[in-house]
């Protein structure tokens, strides 16, 4: 081990990104090892046999491999923005909505070829109706659980970043006004910008 907690995590992924959103967050640094999918570290599937990122080694001995809990852990240290600041269980609900049934719709709009067996054409429209269930929200505040930036914002905005960039020109076309300035705020962020950084070597330090 590092002197810094070691995060392995791939640079699209939407629970990578919210894990590493969460740390930035937090100013937790941490040695990142960008993995490659079809060739995955043996350190990181002995410490985390189910093999999905993120996965983050704090010590020897503590190993955290779900996104939600790592933001949570990095948080629960460092909580400058006041993300956790919220009702939680409010933020979990959520969260487990986006989690739950959108992640779903999501995995079949996108990879509609995944699911032979499935009838993927209904899954842009059930996606849809947490699309309609956040602009709601969005309506009444600036962020889905308050005016300011919560722990429910950072972890969902990857998802509806990749669902709406299956097919932009219908996302922006969509009757969801908030819920597409809500994005477009994130993704123009300062803190969007920093995870998502390119870097020409497998593993970097991820600074604060």
């Amino acid at each position: 081990m590092t002197d810094f907690p070691l995060l392995y995590s791939f640079r699209r992924c939407p629970y990578a990104m919210r894990a590493r959103m969460g740390l930035v967050c937090a100013g937790v640094q941490c040695h990142v090892h960008e993995v490659v999918l079809r060739d995955k570290p043996p350190h990181m599937l002995a410490i985390s046999p189910k093999g999905t990122v993120p996965v983050l080694q704090v010590t020897k001995d503590s190993v955290i491999d779900e996104s939600l809990d790592i933001m949570r852990w990095a948080l629960s240290q460092n909580d400058p923005e006041g993300l956790l600041q919220c009702d939680m269980r409010e933020a979990l609900a959520l969260v487990n909505d986006n989690d739950g049934e959108f992640k779903r719709a999501l995995d079949r709009y996108k990879y509609p070829n995944r699911y032979p067996e499935e009838d993927c054409t209904g899954a842009r429209r059930q996606g849809g109706l947490f699309l309609q269930k956040l602009e709601t929200r969005l309506k009444e505040n600036k962020n889905l659980l308050s005016d300011w930036q919560t722990l429910a914002d950072i972890a969902i905005f990857p998802f509806i970043r990749q669902f709406a960039n299956v097919d932009r020109a219908w996302f922006d076309a969509c009757d969801l006004p908030y819920l597409q300035k809500w994005l477009a705020a994130k993704l123009e962020g300062a803190l969007f910008s920093q995870i998502m950084q390119k870097h020409k070597e497998e593993r970097y330090l991820l600074l604060s």
